[in-house]
């Protein structure tokens, strides 16, 4: 089944994009870096009914690389470059993020992670999902913005806590 929420631009509050109808804001998750392993964690705490971490606090980028290791016989393909140059990359603190680090993420932490887009109408839509093996109900959501930034996407009724 595909989802779309309408969501309104950033100028309309304070917080990031809110959608009225769903209760639905963008985290303003701090674009220096790690804003892909910091959305994550935010997602996780908030899906465990845990407080939203500080703004320090992020995914172990080395559980990610070691992830990397434990399953390289079904990763290692889908890295660019040489294999051990990468992961040792990846243990680097400011190592950025994209999809094999959000397929690594699902699996250390054991949860499904939902990534969204907004469209040019301002429609919020899933573009990928990784961990389904884990449970397709109440992912992890974040927002991917189009130009290497992600955003922890959360709901105001208490957590990530709702069905679609």
């Amino acid at each position: 089944m595909d989802f779309m929420l309408k969501i309104v631009p950033r100028s309309f509050c304070l917080g990031g994009w809110i959608d009225k109808l769903y209760g639905l804001s963008a985290a303003g998750i701090p674009g220096d870096g790690r804003c892909l392993f910091r959305s994550i964690a935010h997602g996780a705490c908030l899906r465990d009914g845990r407080p939203p971490p500080s703004s320090w606090y992020s995914l172990s980028i080395s559980q990610v690389a070691d992830e990397f290791i434990r399953r390289r016989a079904e990763s290692e393909w889908f890295v660019e470059g040489d294999f051990d140059s990468y992961v040792r990359r990846m243990r680097h603190p400011l190592t950025w993020g994209g999809e094999p680090e959000l397929l690594m993420s699902s699996h250390v932490l054991q949860m499904p992670i939902s990534v969204y887009m907004r469209d040019s109408s301002g429609n919020l839509n899933i573009i990928a999902e990784y961990g389904q093996e884990y449970g397709k109900e109440n992912p992890i959501r974040v927002l991917y913005h189009g130009y290497g930034h992600y955003d922890a996407l959360v709901s105001h009724s208490g957590g990530q806590h709702f069905r679609w």
